[in-house]
C-alpha cells in the first residue's frame, strides 16, 4: 500500500496524472490474466492479446 501512496503523491506534485488510466488497465490486465491462469477460460483470453 505504501507504494500506492508515493506513486499517487508522484502524479500529484509532477501533474501526471494521464498516468492514471495507463497504470489502471495495466493492472487490470494483469488481474485477468492472473485469475483466469490455469482455468478453462485461459485459451480465450490469451486469444484477445
Amino acid at each position: 500500500m505504501d507504494f500506492v501512496r508515493e506513486l499517487w503523491a508522484f502524479m500529484r506534485v509532477r501533474k501526471k496524472f494521464w498516468l492514471l488510466p495507463i497504470i489502471l488497465v495495466l493492472a487490470l490486465f494483469g488481474g485477468l490474466v492472473v485469475a483466469t491462469q490455469g482455468t478453462a477460460v485461459a485459451p480465450f483470453i490469451y486469444t484477445i492479446f
